[in-house]
Parts: structure tokens; C-alpha cells; sequence
């Protein structure tokens, strides 16, 4: 008798609560009010459909089948509202064809002790959405992950790669580099004509490029993507 009361409880929170996130989601400006925190720079103009696939069935079976899970009576517990995104939803507008570092290069066997360090193979390990930046590394000295072994023959930068990473300057890397290679710079022979780190560190918040306007490629999409 006890698990048959318990069932009837499930449903009857599950519907009761079902039908009050119904209400809440159809309520104007709901993606501000769902959303866990601002919205990147570059996507400010997306709703959450855009990224988010809706989960299957309606908030108020999505809840039950929740709380069914939660008191025992399910095996396992599904997505509620909508699901997490993944690298498809990113790339659907950031893909470019000469990427330097594309999501393919690395799920390679090669960088699978990376992969535990960094996952390195996510969009969302260093662009972490409704963050309100750029990019949500929490250092701009990442390349240390993949370059440690780093040493040009007749390298004709002043410092030499070799003397840098002998330094352990990996802050250094996006000075003269720019990570995907989206846009039209040409790299500097001397550190000192280098991006500042300051202008490094304001363009991860969402400043402007510190490379230039110019790009090599726009990817093709009718969603709005900022600079990734």
C-alpha cells in the first residue's frame, strides 16, 4: 500500500509541478529568465532553441519520468526542457575549412593524455556558454598542453621557440598566434611586436580582436556566431 501511495504522490507532483513550468516557460522574455547567466559575446541575439534541442515529450511527463527516477520507481532519469550542447550545435556556425585547431585534430590518439587535461576536443572546455565572455580559459598559457617539445630548425623568431619554452612563457603563444587562424595576421619575427597580454586577456572577456577585423574565412550560417 505504502508504494502505491508514493505513486500517486509522484504523479500527482509531477503534474502539479509540470503545469507551473509550463506556465513559467511560456511567459514573455523566458529565455532571460531560464537562462543560467548571460549569453557570450557574439550570440547576445540567440534564443535557446537555437541551441538547445528540445527534449522529448512535455515538461509535465519530463518531470514525472523525473521524479519516478528520483523516489525509485524508474531506472534512469531523462533531460528536462531541453538538452546540453554539444560540439554539432557549435560547429553548425563556427566550422571553418582552415581551422588550426579543429575539434578533429584533437580527438586524435596522439593527444589522448591532452584530451585528459585539457578535453581539449570541446567547444565548451574554453568557450563555457552564458559566461559573457569570449572565451572562459582561466589562463591564456593553455598551448603548454600540446608544445612542450616545441623546436623550429633555423627558427627565425627573436626569442627562438626553444628558448621560450625552456622559459615555461607559455603566456607568450597567443602574442604572436592567433588560435583558429580566423583572421588575416601575419606573424610577428620579434616578441616585442607582439599582441600585449592585456589586449590578450580583454579580448578572452569579449573586447575586440586584437588581430584586426580582417578574416580569412566567415563561416556560412544563418544563426549569429561571434568570434569563437
Amino acid at each position: 500500500m505504502l508504494l502505491v501511495h508514493w505513486r500517486y504522490v509522484g504523479v500527482a507532483a509531477g503534474v502539479a509541478l509540470g503545469l507551473l513550468l509550463v506556465a513559467f516557460l511560456t511567459f514573455p522574455d523566458r529565455n532571460a529568465l531560464v537562462a543560467k547567466g548571460p549569453m557570450n559575446t557574439g550570440h547576445e541575439g540567440l534564443g535557446c532553441q537555437e541551441c538547445h534541442s528540445a527534449v522529448a515529450g512535455t515538461a509535465a511527463q519530463q518531470l514525472s519520468s523525473n521524479v519516478y527516477h528520483w523516489l525509485g520507481l524508474r531506472e534512469s532519469s531523462i533531460g528536462f526542457g531541453s538538452e546540453d550542447v554539444g560540439n554539432t550545435a557549435c560547429l553548425d556556425c563556427h566550422e571553418r575549412p582552415e581551422d588550426r585547431h579543429p575539434v578533429a585534430r584533437f580527438v586524435e590518439p596522439r593527444f589522448s593524455d591532452v584530451r585528459k587535461d585539457l578535453a581539449a576536443q570541446m567547444c565548451i572546455t574554453c568557450h563555457t556558454e552564458h559566461q559573457g565572455v569570449r572565451v572562459t580559459q582561466p589562463t591564456i598559457g593553455f598551448c603548454i598542453h600540446c608544445h612542450q617539445d616545441t623546436a623550429l630548425e633555423d627558427d627565425p623568431i627573436n626569442p627562438t621557440h626553444a628558448e621560450l619554452v625552456r622559459r615555461e612563457s607559455w603566456n607568450t603563444c597567443l602574442q604572436c598566434h592567433d588560435f583558429h587562424g580566423n583572421h588575416v595576421w601575419t606573424t610577428p619575427l620579434r616578441l616585442e611586436e607582439g599582441v600585449a597580454e592585456a589586449l590578450i586577456w580583454d579580448y578572452f572577456l569579449g573586447g575586440p580582436s586584437p588581430y584586426g577585423d580582417d578574416k580569412h574565412v566567415e563561416p556560412s550560417s544563418s544563426r549569429q556566431g561571434g568570434d569563437p
